[in-house]
């Protein structure tokens, strides 16, 4: 894509808007196209949103006790059921209760689970008011915790934590 410079070193608007303007496009082809345009030391963050209909999104707000957990595991269940999601239940449960657990254990209250359906995806979410990061470990045989994130993780497609003003969400995808 070549690309003319507005005089002052800075692509042109125009430049920028057809690098960005098809959605069919996949993020990183156009995040390649734009860092072709900016100068080196410029960044533009590109990512592709989602729109959910009004049936997509469940929540609930999870006790901060650790019998809670089940609870949360009858929530995901039902709701798969209405949806009649095509994602195993046995799955979809385990990462919730661990997520749940994790954020009990190492989180802080107010607690929520959210669900969210998109076509054949199921996205799990825990909110939770503690600012310390969760981290991927492999415990040992003798080790009695440590294997949450592992659990949630391998089955997973994608999982992750994202930072807000209140908290933390951490969030695995299937």
């Amino acid at each position: 894509m070549a690309s003319a410079s507005s005089g002052d070193g800075s692509p042109r608007t125009d430049d920028l808007v057809n690098a960005l303007v098809h959605p069919q496009r996949h993020p990183e082809a156009m995040a390649d196209d734009v860092e072709r345009l900016l100068a080196p030391e410029r960044v533009l963050l590109v990512a592709r949103t989602r729109h959910l209909p009004p049936s997509g999104p469940a929540e609930w707000p999870v006790p901060f006790e650790i019998s809670a957990v089940g609870t949360a595991r009858s929530h995901v269940e039902e709701r798969l059921r209405q949806w009649d999601h095509p994602a195993d239940p046995f799955t979809a449960t385990l990462v919730v209760s661990e997520l749940v657990t994790n954020a009990i254990r190492y989180g802080a209250a107010p607690l929520t689970l959210r669900l969210v359906n998109h076509s054949a995806r199921l996205i799990r979410e825990v909110d939770d008011a503690g600012l310390a990061a969760p981290h991927l470990r492999h415990a040992k045989a003798v080790d009695e915790g440590g294997r949450g994130l592992l659990i949630c993780a391998s089955p997973a497609e994608s999982w992750g934590v994202r930072y807000t003003d209140g908290g933390k969400t951490v969030w695995a995808e299937i």
